[in-house]
């Protein structure tokens, strides 16, 4: 019998991934997804993959009535990965209280439903904004927290207490806080993919974009941080590297290997990689010059931050499979491949 694994947000861009990806590995998934912020015809491409309809609940994490229906109808539940969140820094400058409304409320009640139900292993999507700008490089699981650049990166700072606090107070629960970094690229097959209903403002979904046509041109922010070659250093990650580990983290608690009952791991490739870098990869790829122009710093932006991935790799079992070059070629595929998604699509209230 497959053990049934509850991920919120599942028909997202990390969701979706990690859905398929749970079912490779004989995982039962089914999901939550209010697509307020993905798309409804995400449901046929994991379908397509999982070779099955895909069971989605399409309810908002903060009508706690209706996310305990969920948890009522599958009794057979036996962790959550919660994925479900509103993500755009921007908005969250703009809008706080939408952001801390709706990822701490949410978490709260996924929190509740676990503890109602006796649902013991906890899959909490985190990110390296928890680190704010960070001191040192690269980051490990024991940087302090820097101040939080935006309500975003807040709400993950206070999901981490709320988790860290409820773990404390309830000994038989079991979590696992995972930090990534940018994810990016799609599943080998195209069927799945970015597409969130909003602008898209995450650098290589920006490239593949002004390589099709579908922007004129692209910014680079900054030639003169202190880098090698003055453009800002992220640690990219493919989606479906990044799906696999948040597999790893359900075998991890299944098994009975986490030593505390909250352990945190960062998730990244290990290793920066330039603005410049990624659209050198772009053009090597492809062949396809870029057009993209050399701008001043953008307000915000931080020159450098990569994973220490170390701990990941010893206590959970994982690393990266995949490079920048991998995570370029699977973003372009799914750019010229998904067209499917986007026909006669419209934003879901």
């Amino acid at each position: 019998m497959k053990k049934k694994v509850l991920v919120t947000g599942g028909c997202g861009y990390i969701g979706s991934h990690t859905v398929v990806d749970l079912s490779e590995n004989e995982f039962e998934a089914i999901s939550i997804d209010n697509f307020s912020n993905s798309r409804k015809k995400m449901m046929e491409g994991i379908s397509n993959l999982l070779k099955r309809p895909h069971i989605n609940y399409h309810i908002n994490l903060c009508d706690k009535n209706a996310t305990e229906k969920v948890f009522q109808e599958h009794s057979d539940i036996e962790g959550v990965i919660h994925f479900a969140a509103h993500i755009y820094v921007p908005e969250s400058v703009e809008n706080p209280n939408k952001y801390y409304n709706n990822n701490l409320n949410s978490l709260i009640n996924i929190l509740d439903c676990c503890q109602k139900y006796k649902v013991n292993s906890f899959i909490f999507s985190s990110s390296c904004s928890v680190y704010g700008n960070a001191k040192e490089l690269p980051v490990t699981e024991k940087t302090p927290f820097g101040e939080a650049e935006c309500p975003y990166a807040r709400t993950k700072q206070i999901g981490e207490d709320i988790i860290q606090d409820f773990c404390k107070a309830n000994p038989q629960f079991n979590a696992v806080i995972l930090r990534y970094f940018n994810p990016a690229g799609s599943h080998e097959s195209s069927k799945i993919g970015e597409a969130p209903i909003v602008e898209n403002t995450h650098l290589i979904p920006i490239i593949t974009e002004v390589a099709i046509g579908h922007r004129k041109s692209m910014t680079v922010f900054g030639t003169d941080y202190p880098t090698r070659d003055g453009s800002c250093i992220r640690d990219f990650i493919h989606v479906m590297d990044l799906a696999h580990a948040h597999t790893k983290a359900v075998q991890f608690l299944f098994e009975k290997k986490n030593e505390t009952n909250c352990e945190i791991f960062n998730l990244g490739i290990g290793q920066g990689v330039t603005v410049l870098e990624a659209i050198q990869s772009f053009e090597k790829i492809t062949g396809i010059p870029l057009n993209y122009s050399l701008g001043e710093r953008r307000e915000g932006d931080v020159a450098a931050i990569y994973a220490d991935t170390t701990r990941t790799k010893n206590v959970l079992g994982w690393t990266a499979q995949r490079n920048i070059d991998d995570i370029v070629q699977s973003a372009w595929d799914w750019e010229n491949n998904k067209s499917w998604l986007l026909d006669n699509e419209s934003k879901v209230e």
